[in-house]
């Protein structure tokens, strides 16, 4: 039997981290307790077996049975009595002192984007709605060796393609705060697990803010990395794509925690950064007095913003001056909209360049989603020389932000232009009175973000009158992720929204 002293003591080391203490008091289900936990001091209660692997699968898989009907997060779930017996295995190797790693015995579900091998790999589209994973995915590799127990996956849209979770194989998933809805993506699902506390941690993937808006959107961490510090596979390694994988949590202490495991080097990716080992969780706290931190708003007007997106970013802007930093606006010397066309036609390339074999085949064509097509065809109108045009323009656009960092040590924008849309239309219209052209410019935000190529960490930024969260991207120059960890822990300290606001399903 789990003691409050158990979990108290359990929890206890890492106080100074940023955990936050559960409360057994006011439990009314069994197990309650535990997912309230933070993953890193869940991780050390299991090392100290002041709790078991197989009390902590019960406890997770009860909290998915209660609320994962409410918003489709977890699929492909595996069945209770394996997961369990998975979970006793992990418990017996710890007993004979084997510790896999520092992820042993934590359930985890990867976002349906990458293989997990015996597992079903539909990536959101009926092409592959019966597709079983035969290998792992480098990034899932490194998960199983860190010692989790995988028990399903994540919900994404097709093939990752929009920052709306819904496909034709397991429906749509809906925001853990408000569930008519959108959870935002593509790592949707991830943010909705973490937040409902279905999962102690999550993985996700980013292209066009595919971690930080549904980050945002669901008040919790998702962190974008710089291209190379987390490895991932391509049948053409030498053509980086503008997609990275990285960590979800719910604290800056869990995040730096599974951007360990997920990080260092990879040989077969010749772009992976040189550290085999990467460390972060001992750095994290750090004085940020003094730290100059530019506030880019709405890029001059290029992004159309629902007002009180603004409002309630502008209102977090106080923490960051609360742990000392200087904030002052910051206007990149380059025009948004020329670097945001640019990114359209790099996007049709690597992302409809992914599934143009999909596309030639009259019979899976027929199945894929509109904006599938649309990326395709887009891309196959451009030329090589328009493809290098458009890099080009990318680099001018990120030589503007070079010269921002010569004054600034940190950038500041919102997760999203607006608030959680109605998870029954496909994407939003108009923003603000602005009509949007496609499928994706409401994530214009994020998407001139990812043309920087380095990192950007969304944090809970705040809620609407209406009690649906937004967040902030912190930004910083290539390569500096403590950094940007660093920051983002003094802020979680100066306004924990995560502890302040909890979805009301938690109840």
């Amino acid at each position: 039997m789990v003691t409050r002293r158990d979990f108290l003591v359990a929890g206890a080391a890492f106080a100074s981290m940023g955990t936050t203490p559960f409360a057994l008091a006011n439990s009314a289900r069994p197990g309650a307790e535990i997912v309230m936990m933070d993953a890193t001091a869940l991780a050390t209660a299991i090392r100290t077996r002041s709790v078991s692997c197989v009390e902590v699968m019960n406890a997770y898989l009860d909290q998915i049975e209660r609320l994962n009907p409410k918003v489709n997060a977890i699929v492909a779930l595996q069945d209770r009595a394996a997961l369990l017996a998975e979970a006793e295995a992990r418990d017996l190797q710890g007993a004979r002192g084997e510790w896999m790693g520092p992820l042993h015995g934590l359930p985890h579900a990867v976002k349906d984007l990458a293989a997990l091998k015996g597992f079903r790999f539909t990536r959101g589209s009926p092409i592959y709605k019966d597709a079983v994973a035969t290998n792992d995915a480098e990034m899932v590799a490194r998960l199983r060796k860190a010692g989790v127990v995988f028990i399903g996956k994540t919900n994404t849209p097709e093939f990752g393609l929009g920052s709306h979770t819904y496909n034709n194989v397991y429906g749509t998933t809906l925001n853990a705060y408000d569930q008519a809805r959108s959870a935002g993506g593509s790592s949707g699902g991830a943010a909705v697990g973490l937040a409902l506390r279905m999962l102690p941690l999550a993985d996700g993937s980013d292209f066009g803010g595919s971690l930080r808006n549904p980050a945002g959107w669901n008040n919790v961490f998702g962190f974008r990395t710089t291209i190379g510090l987390v490895p991932t596979e391509g049948r053409d390694v030498w053509a980086p794509t503008m997609g990275v994988a990285g960590p979800m949590a719910r604290t800056v202490t869990d995040l730096a925690m599974l951007l360990e495991v997920q990080a260092g080097n990879d040989p077969r990716a010749p772009y992976s950064v040189r550290d085999k080992k990467i460390s972060y969780v001992g750095q994290l706290d750090a004085d940020m007095r003094g730290k100059r931190v530019g506030w880019l708003g709405d890029f001059s007007g290029a992004t159309a913003n629902e007002p009180e997106v603004m409002e309630v970013c502008k209102a977090a802007l106080k923490s960051f001056e609360t742990v000392g930093c200087v904030v002052e606006e910051a206007v990149p010397d380059y025009p948004a909209e020329k670097a945001w066309r640019a990114y359209m036609q790099l996007r049709h390339i690597q992302q409809g360049g992914g599934i143009l074999a999909e596309y030639k085949d009259a019979d899976k064509r027929a199945l894929l989603k509109p904006e599938a097509i649309w990326e395709i065809e887009n891309g196959l109108k451009l030329s090589a020389f328009d493809v290098q045009a458009a890099s080009v323009i990318r680099a001018e656009w990120c030589m503007s932000f070079r010269k921002l960092y010569e004054h600034f040590d940190f950038l500041l924008v919102p997760s999203a232009q607006l608030f959680p849309f109605d998870a029954q239309i496909h994407w939003p219209k108009e923003i603000n009175g602005r009509q949007m052209e496609t499928y994706h410019e409401w994530s214009k935000a994020v998407s001139l973000i990812t043309l920087l190529g380095g990192p950007a960490l969304a944090v809970p930024a705040g809620f609407s009158a209406r009690g649906l969260p937004i967040g902030l991207q912190i930004v910083g120059p290539l390569h500096q992720e403590l950094e940007c960890l660093q920051l983002a822990r003094a802020y979680e300290r100066a306004n924990d929204w995560i502890a302040k606001r909890k979805p009301a399903l938690l109840a």
